[in-house]
C-alpha cells in the first residue's frame, strides 16, 4: 500500500510538473483550471496523510515555510557584472566595429534580448533541484531569497529532463551536478494594476512601477506573502559555466527551455548590424503593448568562443551591449477618452488629457491601444495618469494613479457602435482588436484614400488630409474609384484650393494611373498585404486578372509563394471574393488604371536564366547595395527573398555572408559570386 501511495505521489508531481510547463512555458495549457487544482489537491492531501514523502521540490512546496528572520548574505561564486549601454544607433555600430576588429576578421553573430526592467536574481540548480536562490546585489554577493523565489511558479523546483518527446510528462533531470542560471524577476503590468487596487483598499502605499512592486516583494520576509503577488522571471544567462553543453547563446536558450525554466523574448542569430537594428526598431516600436516592463534590448555575441576571446573589460563584458530607449514620464488628468477609426475599421482609443509638457512636448493625447489595455490597466475617466514617451514614439498611458482617485472616476465603456457611422463593431477571433463592421463607414473611407495617395501606394501628392476631409464630407468621393474621376470643377471651389492647383490635382491623379500592379495592390488596402508582399505577388502573376483567377481557383496557389504564406493568401482570397472588391478592379480597369507589371514581363522574356527563379542576397557586394541587386534582379525576371529555403534557385553571396551561406549550403541551393551573377546577367549594370 505504502508502495502504490509513493508511486502516486511520484505520478502526480511529474503530471502537475509538466502541466506547468505547458502553461508557463509553451504557453499552452492542455488543462483547464480547475482541473489542475483538482490533481494539486489530491497531492495535497496525499502528502499531509504521508508527510514522510514531502520533498523540498515538491510543487506543494510553493510557499514552504514561515517567515524567516532575516537575508543572509551569500558571495557569487562568478560575479555578476553589468553590461554596457547606449541610447543611440552609432554607437550601437561602433560597437559591432570594435567586436569586428578584436575578432580579427571572424564574423560575428547577434542574438538580440528584450532587457527586462525587473530585479536581477541567480538560481543555482543540485541535481536537478532549486536549492539556491540569491539576488545580485553588489555583483559580488547578493542575498539569499531562495524562500520567495520557491514562490514563483514560472520557476520550476525540480528541472525537466531534456527529453526530445514534449508531449510526455517530465522525469527527474539528475545528469547535472550544478546549474547555475541567471535572469530577471519581473511583474506584469495586470498584476501591478490588481495589487495597487488592493493596496489602495488597504490604504497602504501604492507601487510607483513594476521593478518598485517586483524589487519590494523580494524583500519581504513572509515568503507566503510574497507569493500573493504572482511574481514571473525570464532566464537570459548562465551564471558558473558548464552547467549545459552548449556551445552559442541560442542552444543555452533552448536547452534552458527545455528543462522548463522561461527564457527571455529574444530574436533569432543575426549576423549584420543591420538586421540588428531593425530588428531592436520594431521591438521598441511595440513595447508598450507588452504586459512586462522594458527599457530597451540587449545585444550579444551569440558564439561562446568569440566571448571568450572578446573577455571583459573591469566594468563590462565586451561582446554584450544595451541599447536603451529614453523614457520620459509626467503625470496628467485624463479628461476623456475618444475612439479612432482606422483604414481597416480598428476602434483605437485614445486618451484626451490636461496639456502636460514631456521632454520638451507638450502631450494632450496619447495611445491606450485597445479594449483589453482600458480594462487590465483599470483606467477610467477623471483618472491622473502616468504618460511615457519613448524616443519618437507616440506617447502612451502607463498606469493610472489609483492613491489619487476621489470616487467620481468614471469607467469607460468601449463603444459597441462605430462612433463614426453608427454601425455594429465586431472583435477579430482570437484577437485584440474591435472593428466597425460597416464597410461604407466614413472614417474608414478616409483613413483608406490616405493611405491609397501616400508615397508607397499611388503617390498622388497633394492629396493629403485636409483635402480628404472635404472630398468625403461633401459626399464628392464615397469610394477609392472615385478618385479617377475627380474633375477640376469639382475641386475647384473648395478650401484652399483654386483652379490652378484643382488642374495640378488632376494632372497627378492621372499620373498616378500608370504607377503599375505593386502600387495598386499595395494603394488597396488589403489586409495583410503591405509594399514588400504587393511586390512578390506582382512579380508573380504580372496581371491583376491572373491573380484573382489564381486566388479563386485555389487559394493555397498564393501561400506556395516564398515570403507569402497562408495569412495572406487567405486575405487576398477574400478581397476578390467580396462583390466591393471585383468592383473595385472593374472600375480601376475602365478608368485605365495599369494593373500589370509590364517591366517584368519585358525583363523576362529576355532573360530566361532569371524567369521565375528566387534568388537571396547576402553579405557585402562589390558593385552594388542590397537593395540595387534585388531591384535587377525583378528586373530581369527573377524573385527575390530575405530567407533561404528549399524554394531558393540561387543565394548570391559577397563579403561577410553569415548563416545564410551556411543554410544554403546544408539545403544544397547554389552558391554564386557577385561575378558569376554578372556572367548571368551578360553585364555589369542595368540602369538602376
Amino acid at each position: 500500500m505504502t508502495g502504490s501511495v509513493k508511486e502516486r505521489i511520484e505520478n502526480l508531481r511529474r503530471t502537475i510538473e509538466y502541466h506547468n510547463y505547458r502553461y508557463y512555458i509553451e504557453a499552452n495549457p492542455e488543462l483547464a483550471d480547475f482541473e489542475f487544482d483538482r490533481l494539486l489537491d489530491e497531492l495535497k492531501n496525499l502528502e499531509k496523510e504521508h508527510p514522510e514523502f514531502v520533498t523540498p521540490e515538491s510543487p506543494t512546496q510553493r510557499v514552504g515555510g514561515g517567515p524567516i528572520a532575516g537575508f543572509r548574505q551569500v558571495r557569487h561564486e562568478v560575479p555578476m557584472l553589468s553590461i554596457d549601454n547606449t541610447y543611440n544607433e552609432a554607437e550601437v555600430r561602433e560597437f559591432d566595429l570594435r567586436i569586428r576588429r578584436l575578432l580579427g576578421g571572424d564574423a560575428p553573430r547577434y542574438i538580440v534580448e528584450h532587457k527586462i526592467d525587473g530585479v536581477s536574481a541567480s538560481l543555482v540548480y543540485e541535481s536537478g533541484v532549486l536549492t539556491l536562490g540569491v539576488t545580485r546585489g553588489d555583483g559580488t554577493q547578493g542575498d539569499d531569497i531562495t524562500h520567495n523565489l520557491r514562490t514563483v511558479r514560472d520557476i520550476p523546483l525540480r528541472l525537466r529532463a531534456n527529453a526530445t518527446d514534449a508531449s510526455s510528462p517530465p522525469g527527474i533531470l539528475e545528469i547535472m551536478e550544478t546549474l547555475e542560471i541567471r535572469g530577471e524577476i519581473y511583474m506584469t503590468h495586470t498584476e501591478l494594476s490588481r495589487l495597487n487596487r488592493i493596496q489602495t483598499e488597504k490604504q497602504e502605499r501604492v507601487f510607483a512601477n513594476c521593478r518598485n512592486a517586483a524589487a519590494g516583494s523580494l524583500k519581504l520576509l513572509d515568503p507566503r506573502e510574497c507569493g500573493r503577488r504572482n511574481l514571473r522571471f525570464f532566464a537570459h544567462s548562465e551564471g558558473r559555466p558548464g552547467g549545459f553543453d552548449a556551445a552559442s547563446h541560442t542552444v543555452f536558450f533552448e536547452k534552458t527551455r527545455n528543462s522548463g525554466i522561461p527564457v527571455v523574448p529574444h530574436s533569432p542569430p543575426f549576423c549584420s548590424i543591420d538586421e540588428v537594428l531593425d530588428y531592436c526598431r520594431e521591438m521598441l516600436e511595440v513595447r508598450e503593448t507588452l504586459d512586462y516592463e522594458t527599457d530597451g534590448m540587449v545585444i550579444k555575441i551569440d558564439d561562446f568562443e568569440q566571448r571568450r576571446r572578446l573577455g571583459t573589460t573591469a566594468k563590462f563584458p565586451r561582446w554584450v551591449i544595451a541599447y536603451k530607449v529614453e523614457l520620459w514620464q509626467a503625470e496628467a488628468e485624463l479628461l476623456d477618452i475618444r475612439v479612432q477609426v482606422g483604414k481597416t475599421g480598428v476602434l483605437t482609443p485614445v486618451a484626451e488629457l490636461r496639456t502636460v509638457e514631456i521632454a520638451g512636448t507638450k502631450v494632450s493625447r496619447a495611445s491606450l491601444h485597445n479594449a483589453d489595455e482600458i480594462a487590465r490597466k483599470d483606467i477610467r475617466i477623471g483618472d491622473h495618469v502616468i504618460v511615457e514617451k519613448a524616443g519618437k514614439i507616440i506617447p502612451h498611458v502607463v498606469r493610472a494613479e489609483f492613491e489619487k482617485r476621489t470616487g467620481n472616476e468614471k469607467p469607460y465603456e468601449f463603444p459597441a457602435q462605430c462612433p463614426v457611422c453608427g454601425e455594429n463593431v465586431g472583435r477579430d477571433e482570437g484577437g485584440v482588436y474591435i472593428r466597425c463592421l460597416n464597410p461604407s463607414c466614413p472614417a474608414q473611407l478616409k483613413e483608406r484614400l490616405a493611405f491609397f495617395a501616400s508615397r508607397p501606394a499611388m503617390d498622388i501628392e497633394g492629396m493629403g488630409p485636409a483635402l480628404i476631409d472635404q472630398l468625403v464630407d461633401k459626399k464628392i468621393v464615397n469610394s477609392l474609384t472615385d478618385i479617377f474621376a475627380l474633375s477640376v470643377d469639382q475641386l475647384k471651389d473648395l478650401d484652399r484650393m483654386s483652379e490652378k492647383s484643382a488642374r495640378k490635382i488632376v494632372g497627378r491623379i492621372e499620373t498616378s494611373k500608370g504607377r503599375g500592379l505593386t502600387r495598386v495592390l499595395t494603394a488597396l488596402g488589403i489586409r495583410h498585404v503591405g509594399e514588400g508582399t504587393a511586390r512578390l505577388l506582382a512579380e508573380e502573376f504580372g496581371n491583376i486578372h491572373i491573380l484573382a483567377a489564381a486566388s479563386m481557383e485555389r487559394v493555397e496557389r498564393i501561400a506556395e509563394i516564398t515570403g507569402v504564406g497562408d495569412i495572406v493568401a487567405k486575405s487576398v482570397h477574400d478581397f476578390f471574393e467580396t462583390h466591393a472588391g471585383m468592383e473595385t478592379i472593374q472600375a480601376f480597369e475602365a478608368q485605365g488604371v495599369c494593373m500589370t507589371e509590364e517591366t517584368h514581363k519585358r525583363a523576362s522574356e529576355n532573360h530566361p536564366k532569371f524567369t521565375g527563379k528566387t534568388f537571396v542576397v547576402t553579405g557585402t557586394m562589390k558593385n552594388f547595395s542590397r537593395h540595387e541587386m534585388e531591384t535587377l534582379i525583378r528586373r530581369l525576371g527573377g524573385k527575390t527573398s530575405s530567407s533561404v529555403s528549399k524554394k531558393t534557385d540561387f543565394v548570391i553571396a559577397g563579403a561577410d555572408p553569415g548563416s545564410k551561406l551556411e543554410k544554403a549550403r546544408t539545403l544544397g541551393v547554389e552558391v554564386i559570386s557577385e561575378d558569376a551573377f554578372n556572367t548571368m546577367k551578360g553585364y555589369l549594370h542595368h540602369g538602376i
